[in-house]
Parts: structure tokens; C-alpha cells; sequence
């Protein structure tokens, strides 16, 4: 809104009014504004979750200061959302399709996450939302995402082309705008994949059929992300601090996919309008980090799944939205192995107890975080050191910098090929 606002100022001639034309401006006045929203209104929104008596019901795990966390006010993440759109409505361009699937993403699954952490906490049904309506919700929000990418005029590409002479590359220039599935690909020479590609065997249809498969994998990526998100969040400011991480990243990436002359040094597709995503990932990083003033161990309060779903879906969509969703094994790793962990230890468990008649686990505890946490020799469990409990802080920070190096390694993706 104050993007227009100034826009015609700037039409009248008024001195200064102009700045808001530039991203980088407006990028750094989003991280400001996000992070004061969410230090500010964090407390007061705290304050009455302690008044309705919103707090955490705690099972006793066995595991190392659980107990203590018992009645800390959950449904947090409400204060991510509120400092995530405020920014972006005052600063980013709402005419944007890429700022709009965002802002969709945010309001739709913190509802879903809302819904969840309502029906558990105030309601006292500590099963929540069920699994299929919470999917279904998610699966929702994935055809959204896609369709839009596939009808909007707006959601293009302009693809890379080399100018060689003596066989050295002098010059990348990109052609006319098109509409494209093509895909960043890391670690290989020719970076894009496309899910053409996928679609060779049926020659005819090959289009719809290529953009049936694209819909698909949006829908598979957002609901692996949000629930990868949700799993991870289990430790005092472990989700939020690997999400402000994942957010850095895909901020420089969205900067350089819409920036011709870093898109042709790194040798990458052009992204046209791209470059309001950079205002909307310096709001989630703001969000997060604000967020940790009152979540970092110990905790003044939790996300939710108000918080993490809503985490994870940002990243997916954001990911889908500048052609780098194939790069979130890499970023979003400590999601990813939060989930495998989880269904590792599940299917082993099955499969022993059909098996043998008792079940057996692979790890002493999951999700993998809870695993280092557990104290005690599990004889059940094929992998059981660490014998002694690791601090939740250590872990945590332990996490974090592992997603440090991940993010710096998924940047660099772009060169090493």
C-alpha cells in the first residue's frame, strides 16, 4: 500500500518519494518493520495466551527439562503471520502473481494450522485437525499454486542462451518471455530440468500432460515441506531458526533470478517480477527471527502448527515460485531427515513386529531431534549412542549450523556444476 502511495508521489515530483521504486529499499524497510512487529506485539499476544490460558499440554517422554515446558502458550505462530503480512501489504507491489500466491499461502495454511491448534488446545482433543483434512488443505493449496503458475500470464521465464566464440562463451542473453517448467538443477553443467522431459510418453498431449505432472510435484513438494516443518518443530527455536536460515537463501535466489546482469553472470533463467519476492522472504526472515526473541530456549512460547505449517508451505511455494524446488533436499535437509526419521522408524517398527512379534525401533526416539535428547542405552533401538542426553540448546544450535552450511552450499550449487 505504501508502495502506491509513494508511486504517485513520486508521479507529483515530490523529492525522496522515488525510493520505494527500489528492492533493495524496500527489502531492507520489510526486514526492519517485520522484526519490530514481532519483538512489539510478540508480548502482548503472549500476555493473552496466558490469559485465555492457552498452554502446551505436555506427554512425559522421559526426556531431559520436558516436563517444565508443560502450559507454555502455544499457537505463536499467529505472531509470525501478523509480522510476515503487514510488510508485505505496506511495501510489496500486491498487483505481483508471485507476492499474491504468497500471501495465499500464509493466510490459508495458518487457518489450517489455526484450526489444528484450536481443536487441541481449547477444546482439549489432543488429535487436532484430522490427518486427511489437514492433507486435504494442503493438496488444495498445491493445485492453487500450480494453476496459478500455469494460467497467469504474469508467472514466465526468459531461458538463457551462450554466445560463443572459439567455443568460450562471451555473452549470455535471454530470450522472449515464455511459459516453461524448467526447473534449476543442482551440480549439473546444463542447470535446467524440465518436466517435459517426463511427458515424452504421450507425444501428442505432451503440454497438458507436462503441466498435469508440474501440478503434481507443486502438491507433492507442499505438503512434504509443511509437514517436514511441522515434525521439526519440537525443540525451543529449532523450526524457526532453520526456517530464517532456508529464508536468507531463497531471498539471494529470488535477487539474482531477477536481476539480468547476476542471472547472466551466474549463467541462470531471467525471472521476470521475481524481484517482490525478495520483500516478501526479508519479512519471513524478520518474522523468524523476531519470533526467536521469545521462543529460543528457554521458551516463552510456541509456534504451533499455526507457525510451522505455515513455515514449511512459505518455503515450498516460495521454492515452486522462482524455479528452485529441486534445490530443498539440500536447504530444507533437516526437514527432510525429520521426516525420514519419523517414517523410518515407523516402517521398521511395523515390519519387526509382523516379523518377529515385537517391535523394534531404529532410532531410540523420533522425530531425529528427540533421538539426541533421550538419555539411556534403548535395547530396542539399533542406534543408540549418544548414551548421555544432549542439551536442547546444544542441539538446536547444532541444527542450525548444519543449516548454515546447507543454505551457503545450495547458493553455490548455482556455480559449481
Amino acid at each position: 500500500m505504501l508502495y502506491y502511495l509513494f508511486d504517485y508521489l513520486d508521479k507529483l515530483d515530490v523529492p525522496g518519494a522515488g525510493v520505494f521504486h527500489y528492492i533493495s529499499f524496500r527489502s531492507v524497510l520489510a526486514l526492519i518493520l517485520s522484526l519490530a512487529i514481532s519483538t512489539i506485539i510478540g508480548r502482548r499476544i503472549i500476555e493473552k495466551l496466558q490469559l485465555l490460558q492457552i498452554g502446551e499440554t505436555i506427554r512425559n517422554l522421559g526426556l531431559e527439562g520436558q516436563m517444565k515446558k508443560t502450559g507454555t502458550p502455544t499457537m505463536g505462530g499467529i505472531i509470525i503471520i501478523i509480522a510476515i503480512l503487514v510488510p508485505v501489504l505496506l511495501l510489496a507491489r500486491l498487483t505481483n502473481v508471485y507476492i499474491i500466491l504468497m500471501l495465499i499461502t500464509t493466510v490459508w495454511l495458518g487457518i489450517i494450522g489455526f484450526i489444528d491448534d484450536y481443536i487441541k488446545v481449547v477444546r482439549k482433543n489432543k488429535d487436532g485437525l484430522s490427518g486427511k483434512l489437514k492433507i486435504l488443505g494442503q493438496v488444495g493449496l498445491g493445485l492453487i499454486v500450480g494453476l496459478t503458475i500455469y494460467l497467469s500470464p504474469n508467472a514466465v521465464i526468459r531461458e538463457n542462451a551462450e554466445i560463443r566464440e572459439n567455443n568460450v562463451v562471451t555473452e549470455i542473453v535471454y530470450n522472449k518471455e515464455v511459459k516453461s517448467t524448467k526447473t534449476t538443477i543442482p551440480f549439473m553443467k546444463n542447470n535446467h530440468f524440465d518436466y517435459r522431459s517426463l511427458a515424452a510418453f504421450m507425444p501428442n498431449n505432451r503440454t497438458a500432460v507436462t503441466w498435469i505432472i508440474f501440478v503434481i510435484v507443486v502438491i507433492f513438494i507442499v505438503t512434504a515441506v509443511s509437514n517436514g516443518a511441522n515434525l521439526t518443530d519440537g525443540l525451543d527455536g529449532l523450526a524457526a531458526g532453520n526456517s530464517a536460515i532456508i529464508g536468507v537463501a531463497l531471498g539471494i535466489l529470488a535477487y539474482v533470478s531477477s536481476h539480468t546482469k547476476y542471472a547472466a553472470y551466474l549463467n541462470i533463467m531471467y525471472i521476470p517480477g521475481c524481484e517482490e519476492l525478495t520483500i516478501f522472504a526479508c519479512a519471513f526472515i524478520g518474522a523468524c527471527i523476531g519470533f526467536l526473541w521469545y521462543n529460543a530456549f528457554p521458551a516463552q512460547v510456541f509456534m504451533g502448527d499455526t507457525g510451522s505449517l505455515t513455515l514449511g508451505g512459505i518455503i515450498a511455494v516460495f521454492a515452486v515460485a522462482i524455479h528452485k524446488e529441486l534445490l530443498l533436499p539440500i536447504l530444507c535437509f533437516v526437514f527432510l531427515v525429520e521426516s525420514l526419521s519419523v517414517m523410518m522408524q515407523v516402517c521398521y517398527f511395523k515390519y519387526t513386529k509382523k516379523r518377529y512379534g515385537a517391535g523394534k525401533r531404529i532410532f531410540k526416539m523420533t522425530p531425529l531431534h528427540h533421538h539426541f535428547q533421550k538419555a539411556g542405552n534403548a535395547e530396542c533401538a539399533l542406534i543408540r549412542k549418544p548414551l548421555v542426553a544432549i542439551p536442547e540448546s546444544k542441539i538446536v544450535v547444532r541444527f542450525w549450523l548444519i543449516g548454515i552450511i546447507l543454505a551457503a552450499l545450495a547458493i553455490a550449487t548455482l556455480k559449481i556444476r
